[in-house]
C-alpha cells in the first residue's frame, strides 16, 4: 500500500492510499481508476479488503477525507458538504483517475453523488453503500452527540474498543463483532489509554452540514450507471433504496444479508459478489 499525498480545499493535506504501485509520472494510465471513500469516523484502511481485489484489474485508491485517517484535521475546519465534495474532485484530478467510478460508504456516498453529480465529466460509474437520501433531523444530531457522551474514553486496551462497540455499546440495538473491529481501526494509543484518531467535534459538525437536508435533487442529477447497495439490517431501509434507484436515472439495486450499516466490513464475499459484475460491465465500457 503506497500512500499518495493530494492537496485539499484550502491547502488540507490529505493522505490516499493505493494499493498497488502507482503509475510513474508521464506512463499511460494501466487501468481505470476506482476511488474509495469511507463514511463518517472512517478511514481508508476500511476499504483495504474491497481494494486488493479491486487492484488486481483497476487503480484502486482510498482516501482520507478530511478530518481523518492520516489526513490533515484542522480545528477551524471547514467541514461542510461543499469541502468534502471539493476534496474528492480534487483526488480524482491530482491522482489521474479520472473519469472513474466512486465507491462511497454513508457519509462517503454522499460525497461520491454529489460530486457525479457536479462533475459527471470525472465520473463514469457509482456505487452507494447504505447512505440516505432522505434527511435525519435535529434529533438525528442529538442522538450522536449524546452517544460520543457516552464513549468510556480513553480505553484501556484494543480488546476494550473491541468489546464495547461489538457487544456492550447501548446505543445499537443488535452491534456486530465486526463493528468492535471496525473501530479498533480509528483508535491511537495516547499516555493515558486508547482514544479516536479523530476529534468527535468535528464530527458533528461535519455531520450537521447533511442531516437536515434531504439529497434527492442531487440524486436525480446523476448521469452515470448507479448501485444502490443496503445491509439487510443496515440504516437504509429497502423502500427508501428502491426509491433512490427509481429517482436516479440509471440506478441499479444489490442487497447484502447478514450485514448491517457496515456492509463492506461485515460481509466482504458478499459485498464483492453484489457489487464487482456492475463494476466489471460499467469499467469495460
Amino acid at each position: 500500500m503506497v500512500r499518495i499525498d493530494v492537496t485539499g480545499t484550502g491547502g488540507v493535506r490529505l493522505a490516499a492510499w493505493e494499493f498497488a504501485d502507482p503509475p510513474k509520472t508521464g506512463e499511460v494510465e494501466r487501468a481505470p481508476g476506482v476511488l474509495l471513500l469511507h463514511g463518517l469516523m472512517g478511514r481508508a484502511s476500511h476499504w483495504a479488503s474491497s481494494a486488493r481485489w479491486l487492484a488486481e484489474r483497476y487503480r484502486a485508491v482510498a482516501l482520507d477525507q478530511r478530518g481523518h485517517g492520516r489526513s490533515d484535521k484542522p480545528a477551524e475546519g471547514p467541514y461542510t458538504r461543499e469541502v468534502y465534495v471539493e476534496d474528492a474532485e480534487a483526488a480524482l484530478v491530482q491522482l489521474g483517475l479520472a473519469p472513474a467510478v466512486l465507491i462511497g460508504h454513508a457519509m462517503g456516498a454522499l460525497t461520491a453523488w454529489q460530486l457525479a453529480a457536479r462533475r459527471p465529466d470525472l465520473v463514469r460509474g457509482l456505487i452507494i453503500c447504505d447512505m440516505r437520501a432522505s434527511a435525519l433531523g435535529a434529533a438525528s444530531q442529538r442522538e450522536w452527540e449524546n452517544w460520543f457522551k457516552a464513549w468510556p474514553v480513553p480505553f484501556a486496551t484494543l480488546a476494550d474498543v473491541r468489546k464495547w462497540f461489538g457487544e456492550d455499546d447501548p446505543w445499537v440495538e443488535r452491534p456486530h463483532p465486526s463493528r468492535g473491529e471496525f473501530y479498533a481501526e480509528v483508535m491511537a494509543e495516547s499516555p493515558d489509554g486508547w482514544r479516536p484518531v479523530f476529534d468527535p467535534e468535528q464530527m458533528l459538525r461535519s455531520r450537521e452540514t447533511w442531516v437536515h437536508d434531504a439529497h434527492w435533487e442531487e440524486l436525480a442529477q446523476v448521469q452515470c450507471p448507479a448501485l444502490v447497495v443496503r445491509g439487510l439490517d443496515g440504516e437504509l431501509g429497502r423502500a427508501e433504496a428502491q426509491e433512490m434507484v427509481r429517482v436516479l436515472p440509471k440506478g441499479e439495486y444489490a442487497e447484502v444479508a447478514d450485514a448491517g450499516h457496515l456492509v463492506h466490513y461485515d460481509q466482504p464475499e458478499a459485498w464483492r459478489a453484489a457489487v464487482e459484475p456492475f463494476l466489471n460491465r460499467v469499467l469495460a465500457e
